[in-house]
């Protein structure tokens, strides 16, 4: 298990932790945080498959993320689209939290769980949980469409690829640090049969 440091952008603070599938030298599971004016976009990246072909797709993906992580959310997944033309393909979930309206755009390609956590416990309903859609960046690309939702300080988003089980929510305590939440999550909810990523961020910003 390797985990990235948390880091303070002074809009999220961010934690994250991986695990390559034994025999494989490579992670196809990619993670992007990248703050661009009054915002931050946070995205996570399967390749398809595991081993060096997915890691080089994801990693393209990763590139083409992070140029254009100032566009909107999808201009941008319309970019690493075209960037992955031609490799495995990717399945990608995305997130951009703007400061100005205290907000967070959100849009999925594939199967990269994604759920947003409400500090507030009165806070109904008490999480949103991100609309997937199938499709392959690099290949049969759907209807893009992106949805945007209010965040307030300490509402928590927390992004997974299919190496981690579905019931990952079970058990969190928002009271932890990302990074804690993070690593609690793969330790417990990683299948083992796959790459597995999972990314938590905390939004520090202003509310709407």
């Amino acid at each position: 298990m390797t985990s990235g440091n948390t880091i303070d952008t002074r809009v999220l603070e961010w934690g994250v932790a991986t695990l390559t599938l034994p025999g494989q030298s490579e992670s196809g599971d990619q993670y992007l945080v990248a703050p661009f004016p009054n915002g931050v976009l946070v995205a996570v990246i399967d390749g398809l498959g595991h081993g060096d072909e997915a890691a080089a797709a994801a990693k393209t993906a990763l590139a083409a993320l992070e140029r254009y992580a100032h566009e909107p959310v999808i201009s941008t997944v319309r970019r690493c689209h075209e960037g992955l033309w031609g490799t495995r393909g990717a399945v990608i979930s995305l997130a951009a939290f703007n400061t100005l309206d205290g907000t967070m755009t959100w849009l999925s390609v594939g199967n990269v769980e994604g759920m947003l956590l409400r500090a507030d416990p009165n806070a109904r309903p008490a999480y949103e949980a991100l609309l997937l859609r199938g499709g392959v960046m690099g290949g049969q690309l759907p209807l893009l469409s992106a949805s945007i939702v209010p965040v307030m300080w300490g509402d928590t988003l927390i992004l997974a690829t299919d190496g981690i089980r579905s019931d990952f929510p079970q058990g969190l305590s928002l009271r932890d640090p990302p990074q804690q939440i993070a690593d609690g999550i793969l330790a417990r909810h990683a299948k083992g049969t796959d790459d597995a990523l999972v990314l938590v961020a905390r939004y520090l910003g202003g509310g709407p």
